[in-house]
């Protein structure tokens, strides 16, 4: 099994910045994808952001520009910068782990961002 620890989230507004944080343990396999989902009210669960263990990142349209991933394999830790946040950026973000980013095996129990003025 894996767990997380995410941190970071909270509320800003329009325009501003936040850095979530997802620390890992237990099984974790060196070659796993980590990265971040989100779901918004009423929407379904999205692909936000993933790394491959060899730094290889992908985004969705969304965000390209505005958030970065990054990993530190040491830590098993990944972060996500999220700068020029907009209001339909609010939503839970997800932590989560695994071979295939686009299904991933674990997941973490979510960290509230709100985008509102």
């Amino acid at each position: 099994q894996v767990q997380f620890v995410e941190s970071g989230g909270g509320l800003v507004q329009p325009g501003g910045s936040l850095r979530l944080s997802c620390a890992a343990s237990g099984k974790i396999f060196s070659g796993y994808t980590m990265g971040w989902y989100r779901q918004a009210p009423g929407k379904q669960r999205e692909l936000v952001a993933g790394i491959s263990s060899g730094g290889y990142t992908h985004y969705a349209d969304s965000v390209k520009g505005r958030f970065t991933i990054s990993r530190d394999n040491a830590k098993n830790t990944v972060y996500l910068q999220m700068n020029s946040l907009k209001p339909e950026d609010t939503a839970v973000y997800y932590c989560n782990a695994g071979f295939n980013p686009y299904a991933p095996d674990y997941w973490g129990q979510g960290t509230q961002v709100t985008v509102s003025s």
